[in-house]
């Protein structure tokens, strides 16, 4: 969430935002924040200027009446601006509490380097590492699991629905090797490992950018709760309303969890086998940082995740997301897409994205030099996240990149010891 203060002295910024983010609805908003804005202004002008009056009026009825001297007349002035006093009062929580809600409907600016662009057909490809493996008789990851049975998407469909895959076997240890393997390598750079819930209550979605932004891709369960679409949500909710120490930041955490996600319903390959699922398995990074860090931590992060790539031998490319493709919350965002073998064309496997203050200001989440007990003044954090990574389709790379001609996998060396194979069969 943008900060009051900040829209009031930035408003056409923050329009010209909105154009870019190619969300109109939220002009709407917008205009009706500044002008609930400027009726509040006014009416607290008008509300301390009464409630100075009472208070002098007050005191003067005090001193009559300790002089003996008749105070109805004061008194009855005092009823009517009290009176006067509760109805501005009761207007003024209720234009904080308009301002609040709309406030949850303006989307974050884009940090200037990012570029302009309506859709991801204007997204910028930085760089390509690895070199492709194209080869026509590739099968696709799918037609090498129903050969073997990694997992099995049929057996989903009974217990759950399409999207639900069971993994078996060496394919059922393989995402466990992943999970073990993605966070040795996040502990080794000083992630600390969180294992945080699957459900959040709303407040913690809303304070993360999930509500109101994206209810029709959680899942709700009943007493209000919801499915996580990303630890993200549990872990950066860690710390709301919490002060923390200026100089302990940045603070960096790493999380894996099932994930859950009411995908929209495309058809043909783009969703065959392990493309599109709703339920997956991630490990995530969360950062606090001060916000003059924040920037240097994105490049660091997603460094961090193009090395998990490397590690694996998968070739990849990194997109900077373009301000139309980008998302609601993020400042700035970068995507790393593999490399499909069996299907010649790139998934994505990872998102990185700098938030800024806009997520830290739903949190109210702050620092200061000595934490909650220390005399310097608050400011925000900022605070970032990323896949590192996605298994789906980081799997799904796996089994058509390493495919051997008898349908098997030859798993890269770094997997072998946390797999306990060196070839899935």
């Amino acid at each position: 969430m943008l900060e009051l203060r900040y829209i009031r002295e930035n408003a056409e910024a923050v329009r010209r935002a909105i154009r870019a983010k190619q969300l109109p609805d939220a002009v709407a908003s917008l205009d009706a924040v500044l002008v609930a804005d400027e009726h509040r202004r006014l009416l607290r002008g008008d509300l301390e200027s009464l409630q100075a009056r009472r208070n002098a009026a007050s005191r003067e009825i005090g001193a009559r009446k300790q002089r003996g001297d008749d105070a109805d007349d004061l008194m009855r002035e005092m009823s009517e601006v009290a009176a006067e006093v509760k109805r501005l009062e009761e207007r003024d929580t209720s234009l904080a509490g308009q301002i609040a809600l709309h406030l949850l409907e303006i989307p974050n600016v884009p940090h200037e380097s990012v570029p302009y662009g309506a859709s991801e057909h204007d997204n910028v490809v930085e760089a390509e590492h690895g070199e492709r493996r194209v080869d026509a008789d590739l099968l696709p990851h799918w037609e090498l699991a129903e050969r073997s049975r990694w997992f099995d998407l049929e057996a989903g469909v009974t217990l759950t629905g399409a999207g639900f895959p069971v993994f078996k076997g060496v394919g059922a240890r393989l995402v466990r090797g992943l999970a073990a393997f993605f966070l040795d390598r996040l502990a080794a750079q000083g992630y600390e490992e969180v294992l945080p819930p699957l459900l959040v209550n709303a407040a913690s979605a809303t304070a993360t950018g999930q509500l109101p932004d994206k209810e029709g891709q959680m899942y709700e369960v009943t007493g209000g709760y919801y499915l996580i679409p990303t630890s993200e949500v549990s872990v950066t909710n860690l710390h709301r309303d919490q002060i923390l120490d200026d100089d302990a930041l940045p603070l960096r955490y790493c999380a894996y969890t099932p994930c859950f996600r009411r995908e929209a319903g495309s058809y043909g390959k783009d969703v065959r086998g392990l493309n599109r699922v709703h339920q997956f398995d991630k490990v995530e990074m969360v950062q606090f940082t001060r916000p003059e860090d924040s920037y240097d931590a994105l490049e660091a992060m997603t460094r961090t995740a193009e090395g998990l790539l490397e590690a694996l031998g998968l070739p990849y490319r990194r997109l900077l997301m373009c301000t139309g493709d980008m998302g609601f919350t993020q400042a700035k965002k970068y995507d790393l897409e593999v490399w499909s073998p069996g299907q010649a064309r790139w998934l994505e496997v990872s998102s990185i994205s700098n938030m800024e203050a806009f997520q830290a200001t739903r949190l109210a989440t702050r620092s200061r030099p000595g934490g909650s007990d220390g005399r310097g003044k608050t400011r925000s954090v900022h605070t970032l996240n990323g896949s590192a990574l996605a298994f789906p389709r980081t799997i799904a790379a796996l089994l058509e990149t390493y495919q051997q001609g008898d349908g098997s996998v030859l798993l890269p060396e770094v997997l072998r010891g946390y797999v306990g194979t060196d070839v899935l069969r």
